[in-house]
């Protein structure tokens, strides 16, 4: 294996919590390879598969932990006999690690706080600045199961769970991070992005976090490349923006074949709506550039129609649409029934109704 690892110690996932000596491992690349970014068979389509806990990259099991923190014994075992397997010390390594008495604490990254003053450039890279703190995940098992397929709110849940364990994370995980952190901020609107680029007859499969504020266009995100992940929103165009990605993966001597783009994601923390994730598949094989710019026009167009039309949506329609549908029936109706029952009641019954009707009106005002 062509990558040095340095090793850090980190409390908190295993089985009892933290303060428990539990440790993971992290590793970094201190050698800049080919290889960029996260490697699965050419047939994946996502990054996790529904059925199993395993996946594959880089030719070996990737794993996905579907317990939930604290990790249990078997994901635990499981994690540390994968480490040695791709590690190039192997056992010695994990027994090295796993063996140690004392164990340093490690810092934990503080979220980004922001005053009212705080540009939005800025906040935005105050938040890939934490992103980027809590380190890219290379245990070979990803801490939090995402699915894809969950409301909005269900996945914000997931972020804030990231926040509170401050894990390394994957490129999918920091799009949830990241939309969570970006809620709320005026003016930004959020819309996934991902690629499918070959290397060596290999494909690989990454996922950003697109933004666009200010008619500018930029990305957040998590990468063992830096220009894989980060980009300042500078882009005029979507265009510029996916030009700017396909140079960053011609760099590391990646080929962009496809690029898929999602709608702009609700910033309502409680929305039960599900995440668009690829409303354009655009294949850069079979497209010109011409076309390609064209369909992401196209796209552009869509995303800001969305916007303009949940701006036209009353924030509480279900109450509006029963003062406009049911008063008008009971305007239309009433009459009829009182003629009605009026005819067949005596004068005096009648004047019993309308002293009654009177008193109960007056109780309702003094209460």
């Amino acid at each position: 294996m062509s990558e040095a690892f340095c090793v850090e110690l980190r409390r908190s996932v295993m089985p009892g919590g933290r303060g428990d000596g539990a440790v993971i491992m992290r590793r970094r690349s201190a050698s800049v390879g080919p290889v960029s970014v996260e490697r699965h068979t050419p047939l994946r389509e996502v990054e996790q598969d529904e059925d199993g806990d395993e996946e594959f990259q880089d030719g070996v099991p990737f794993y996905v932990n579907r317990g939930g923190l604290p990790v249990d014994e078997a994901t635990w075992d499981r994690m540390w006999k994968h480490v040695a397997k791709i590690h190039p010390e192997r056992e010695k390594m994990v027994q090295r690690i796993r063996g140690m008495p004392y164990l340093p604490k490690i810092p934990t990254p503080c979220v980004p706080t922001f005053q009212l003053s705080t540009l939005v450039p800025d906040r935005l890279e105050a938040i890939q600045r934490y992103t980027r703190e809590l380190q890219y995940n290379h245990t070979g098992t990803q801490f939090f199961e995402i699915k894809k397929n969950r409301p909005l709110t269900g996945l914000m849940d997931l972020a804030r769970e990231m926040i509170r364990e401050s894990l390394p994370i994957k490129c999918l995980e920091a799009v949830i991070l990241g939309i969570y952190l970006t809620n709320g901020m005026s003016g930004v609107e959020r819309f996934p992005i991902s690629f499918k680029t070959q290397f060596s007859g290999s494909s690989f499969r990454h996922i950003v976090l697109g933004i666009h504020y200010a008619g500018r266009f930029g990305s957040l995100g998590m990468s063992r490349r830096e220009d894989l992940m980060f980009k300042p929103p500078v882009c005029r165009t979507l265009l510029d923006l996916v030009l700017e990605f396909e140079g960053s993966y011609r760099r590391c001597w990646h080929s962009l074949k496809k690029v898929k783009i999602g709608q702009y994601v609700s910033h309502d923390p409680h929305s039960v709506e599900q995440i668009e994730w690829k409303h354009s598949v655009l294949d850069l094989d079979r497209l010109s550039r011409d076309e390609l710019r064209r369909e992401l026009e196209r796209h552009a167009r869509d995303m800001r129609l969305k916007v303009l039309k949940g701006a036209a949506v009353p924030s509480s329609p279900t109450r509006e649409r029963r003062k406009d549908t049911s008063s008008p029936q009971r305007s239309q109706s009433s009459p009829h029934r009182r003629n009605s029952r009026s005819e067949r009641r005596s004068s005096g019954e009648k004047k019993a109704t309308e002293q009654k009707s009177v008193n109960d009106v007056g109780y309702q005002i003094r209460v």
